[in-house]
């Protein structure tokens, strides 16, 4: 699969991926939540909980910080911080309540409190400047990446991080087409085995054609910094198919 150029990449994602996002995505989350972790785990050949560790080692952290985890799912990063840390304030937002469900009982399993927001991240409901750390984990390939990581950069405190961790496009073309391939078999596995419903297993195809429409680690590195961030870094894992990004708000807005 040919991405379009970088210059339009977003409104040829939004142009063919729109439907889906709009009408579908809620009803394959909701069928998912349940099981979302586990099937993760399968997909991954065990090789999530390592995943999340590798993010969550790129967060530097102190007591006292405000976090905002966007797209939070089931609090996996927002639990994972707290362990590490237990002074933190963490909030997380997401449009699926289901999902959220799901996370805030593996908070409350763990006694820990994680402020609950559903809501469209494409418009965050919070004011400028509040928070010292956002994170966003396995979800940007279904957003309209450039207007969710402007909101993200808004409500950053000046010289607060941006921390990303994402399923990415390669940029070999046959690590690609093995990408692909497994994620086609790996999906339909998972699916038969969870007893996924109707709207995810109808779903199958996009989330193959969501990653290879998708920004590879020096491709989003370009989109960051366009879009003002500083200081922003990269690592790839697994030849370039999963990749951690940090980016930082400016503290001079000249910067």
């Amino acid at each position: 699969m040919n991405p379009p150029p970088l210059a339009t990449r977003e409104a040829v994602r939004e142009q063919r991926f729109n439907t889906v996002w709009t009408r579908e995505l809620d009803r394959v989350f909701a069928d998912v939540a349940p099981y979302y972790d586990r099937a993760n785990h399968v997909a991954s050949l065990g090789l999530w909980n390592w995943l999340l560790r590798g993010f969550l080692g790129t967060i530097a952290l102190r007591p006292g910080l405000r976090i905002l985890d966007v797209c939070a799912g089931t609090n996996a990063v927002g639990i994972g911080l707290l362990e590490r840390e237990p002074g933190l304030a963490v909030r997380a937002i997401d449009r699926s309540a289901e999902m959220q469900n799901v996370g805030r009982r593996r908070a409350e399993a763990k006694d820990m409190h994680i402020e609950s927001t559903i809501g469209d991240v494409h418009e965050l409901p919070f004011p400028d400047n509040q928070f010292d750390i956002v994170t966003l984990q396995w979800a940007s390939r279904h957003l309209r990446v450039r207007r969710v990581f402007s909101e993200i950069h808004r409500v950053l405190k000046p010289g607060g991080w941006f921390y990303h961790c994402d399923m990415l496009r390669p940029a070999s073309r046959s690590v690609e087409t093995v990408y692909h391939a497994y994620l086609r078999c790996c999906l339909a596995f998972t699916g038969f085995l969870f007893r996924s419903g109707p709207v995810a297993l109808n779903c199958k195809k996009y989330f193959v054609e969501a990653v290879g429409m998708f920004y590879s680690a020096d491709e989003l590195s370009t989109v960051l910094r366009e879009l003002g961030y500083v200081d922003v870094g990269a690592r790839t894992h697994l030849a370039g198919m999963i990749g951690y990004h940090r980016a930082a708000k400016p503290v001079n807005p000249l910067q």
